[in-house]
């Protein structure tokens, strides 16, 4: 072996996915660490034999013997199947021909190992599924806040659930989307049948389409019968959180499933009936996820038959006492405790921040705090140190502590210093531009983005 080979068989051992070359008999040549351990095989066990010998279930479906056969090349294929010692295993690979000539010399194989995430997710499913049935569903009556906007989104919400019809809910992380989506479906027509929420953030489109469409024995392999979230959620709703998160693909095969009113099972040549109702949320400005390619746009148009724009905190500030005296209430009686109000001082600084976690943020603190706090006490500006660092005068010179995301520390200076410097002006844009060093148009986005 050269050096070059052995840097190239270095690098490619130590590689996470599992590389498997075949050559043109089908025999393995090639079969790194990543591979043996993902399929609880030994090296010596492999090398120098055919798929089928080592992975009996493999024989006829194997996507390595596939592409050798037919110089047919596979992409993010999902396989689930046993080795010869009972371990199963669930791999998305990628697969490719080597073509030399007219004649394929041999097939590579890359797989990532999703046997523990598939079990994972499917745990997780479970759980939550378990979690929704004991805990109490969320309505409208507890969407806390009188502000013009959040009353706005709330009467729009009540007109939805009383809708069949796709619902989009936007609005920051941590704003409570899924508060709203709760509500409409608790208060609608369907409020007698199953409610399931799925984050397509936290699964790999691969597995999701599974997930949401079922499979059928023989589709794949090691694919099962098993009904998916939409055939569960017959007549009922399902929530797709994050959905910009899903592939396009599954975009477009998901809304042929809006428009036509059925599914088909990932490995199935039949169709399947259903009546649902899907609710939809995104945590980033729609318009801006078609321009990034992100979100399809024939597809948002059908998930937006009714569109709800949750408001940041920061949006409306009026409601953050009436949150705020909400969360000690709650914290009483969950830390049998007796906190009455928080001080002046503190209360000026949660109107000054600008809550960029939103009302998670805010549940957060508090609930931080009234774990130090003893009982009868006022709520004082010692137990927000941490916050208070951040919410202070950004002109000094405040410390970056890790209580906000690097993004969030430098978007809060950004707005204080647009802030002063905008009223230093008398809110001409034009000085205020010209003073900051960047153009109309700029300094007109920044105002809008952070609401001045």
């Amino acid at each position: 072996m050269n050096k070059i080979e052995g840097i190239l068989e270095n690098l490619i051992n130590n590689l996470k996915e599992g590389i498997h070359v075949v050559d043109s008999k089908g025999k393995t040549i090639y079969y790194n660490k990543s591979m043996a351990t993902m399929e609880g095989l030994k090296r010596e066990e492999v090398l120098g034999k055919k798929v089928y010998e080592y992975l009996k279930e493999m024989e006829g479906t194997s996507t390595l013997m596939n592409a050798l056969k037919n110089g047919e090349e596979f992409k993010d294929v999902v396989q689930q199947y046993s080795n010869n010692h009972g371990k199963n295993i669930t791999s998305i690979n990628t697969t490719i021909p080597v073509i030399i000539g007219d004649k394929t010399v041999a097939a590579i194989e890359i797989a990532r190992d999703m046997t523990q995430l598939k079990k994972l997710n499917e745990k997780i499913c479970m759980l939550e599924s378990a979690m929704k049935e004991k805990e109490n569903n969320y309505t409208f009556k507890d969407i806390i806040g009188n502000s013009p906007k959040i009353r706005n989104e709330i009467n729009k919400a009540v007109k939805a659930s009383l809708s069949n019809s796709s619902v989009l809910i936007y609005g920051e992380t941590g704003s409570g989307k899924e508060l709203f989506a709760q509500s409409i479906h608790y208060n609608g027509i369907r409020k007698d049948k199953p409610f399931i929420a799925i984050n397509c953030a936290a699964i790999p489109s691969a597995l999701l389409e599974g997930m949401l469409f079922g499979t059928v024995k023989g589709g794949f392999t090691g694919a099962e019968n098993k009904k998916g979230l939409f055939e569960e959620a017959h007549r009922g709703t399902v929530l797709l959180d994050e959905v910009n998160s899903m592939e396009p693909y599954l975009q477009s095969k998901l809304l042929r499933v809006l428009q036509d009113g059925y599914i088909r099972p990932v490995g199935s040549n039949k169709i399947i009936d259903i009546d649902v109702r899907v609710i939809a949320t995104l945590n980033e400005e729609p318009e801006n996820l078609i321009k990034e390619g992100k979100l399809r746009k024939d597809f948002y148009y059908r998930l937006s038959v009714m569109r709800i724009d949750v408001p940041s905190l920061r949006e409306r500030k009026e409601d953050i006492k009436e949150i705020t005296e909400y969360f000690i209430s709650y914290y009483n009686r969950l830390l049998s405790k007796n906190v009455k109000n928080l001080s002046e001082e503190v209360w000026d600084k949660f109107q000054q921040y600008n809550w960029p976690g939103n009302i998670r943020e805010l549940k957060n603190t508090i609930e931080a705090a009234m774990n130090m706090v003893d009982d009868g006490e006022i709520l004082t500006k010692e137990f927000f140190e941490n916050k208070f660092t951040i919410v202070g005068d950004m002109n000094n010179d405040s410390k970056f502590t890790g209580d906000l995301s690097l993004n969030d520390y430098l978007e809060e200076i950004e707005r204080s210093v647009i802030t002063k410097i905008y009223k230093k002006n008398g809110e001409n844009i034009t000085r205020t531009a010209e003073e900051l060093k960047i153009s109309r148009q700029n300094l007109q986005y920044k105002l809008k983005k952070y609401n001045l």
